[in-house]
């Protein structure tokens, strides 16, 4: 289920659309990356950092669906809760939409689910989308924002007949959303991205010593930090740069564009792909994370360019 989130506290609405993005300042946000190389005992780190972060919140936030409040007292849909205690813990879900989230990382079945393991339940009867998400935290019980009356509970998946009639699908994003090790330029180019994301002032303006940035500006010294020269006078120039790459086959550290009129072949906007379907997004107004699967991403996606 779509949801348009008034967001308090710390707040920006992103344009290409009403879809209301919230920003945090947070601990340094990990690409996305399917790699083989994260040991277990990196997952497990994780994902018992995010069951601490979570459990550390009950009792001090309410279930909330049209407002995301991510300071006490705190505010949280089920979804947004999600997001908030990966993002706390270094991981960028870039959604606060549970529908969204379903097609993240990789499908894992009910009787394999880990610690950490997104679950996802559908109880409507219409529409095709699951309706609520929760984490898995072992022995068959997963933490979630349940709902106005309960707020953020530990609920066991035998306990209510709820659990099992409307069980809808279960996502692995650990270690799908970790860092490859050892680290590939297109992880250097992203994290950095990520780093950067809360500390640089975007403008019309480049100066590298006070991080103020254009959104061209901004890439070009991401990409020179790893010995990238990009054409950067605009962004139809910076899109000669490189090789074209598919849809499929896009990398951490590609460049994504996308036009504003639905069959124009002129870019308007581009962005750093950070794997798993996730976009950084510079602008005037800030630099942004989100998901491929937001529509207009989907209706304008213009081609993509590998430049290194």
């Amino acid at each position: 289920m779509k949801k348009h989130l008034a967001i308090t506290a710390l707040a920006v609405t992103l344009g290409l659309g009403s879809i209301a993005v919230p920003v945090q300042k947070e601990t340094k946000v990990s690409a996305a990356t399917v790699s083989t190389q994260n040991n277990n005992q990196a997952v497990q780190a994780k994902a018992d950092q995010l069951i601490q972060t979570a459990k550390g919140l009950i009792g001090k936030a309410t279930y909330s669906n049209t407002v995301y409040k991510p300071t006490y007292p705190y505010k949280f849909s089920c979804a947004s809760f999600m997001m908030y205690i990966f993002e706390k813990n270094g991981v960028d879900l870039a959604t606060y939409n549970e529908d969204y989230m379903v097609k993240q990382g990789t499908y894992v079945p009910r009787s394999q689910l880990q610690k950490g393991d997104l679950v996802f339940f559908k109880s409507k009867k219409t529409g095709t989308d699951p309706d609520h998400v929760g984490m898995y935290i072992g022995n068959n019980k997963i933490i979630h924002m349940a709902d106005p009356q309960q707020n953020i509970v530990i609920s066991d998946m035998s306990s209510k007949p709820y659990y099992t009639d409307s069980y809808y699908s279960a996502r692995r994003v650990l270690p799908t959303l970790l860092p490859s090790n050892p680290a590939t330029k297109g992880d250097n180019i992203v994290q950095l991205a990520y780093n950067l994301k809360d500390k640089v002032t975007m403008g019309n303006i480049n100066d590298e010593k006070s991080l103020k940035f254009t959104s061209l500006g901004l890439v070009n010294y991401i990409y020179k930090k790893y010995g990238v020269t990009l054409k950067t006078t605009s962004v139809k120039d910076l899109m000669k740069n490189g090789t074209t790459v598919s849809k499929s086959s896009l990398k951490k550290g590609d460049l994504v564009f996308f036009n504003s009129v639905s069959g124009s072949s002129t870019p308007s906007t581009f962005a750093i792909y950070a794997g798993d379907s996730r976009l950084i997004i510079p602008s005037s107004t800030g630099v942004t994370s989100r998901v491929m699967f937001v529509d207009f991403y989907t209706q304008h996606y213009l081609t993509a360019k590998r430049v290194f």
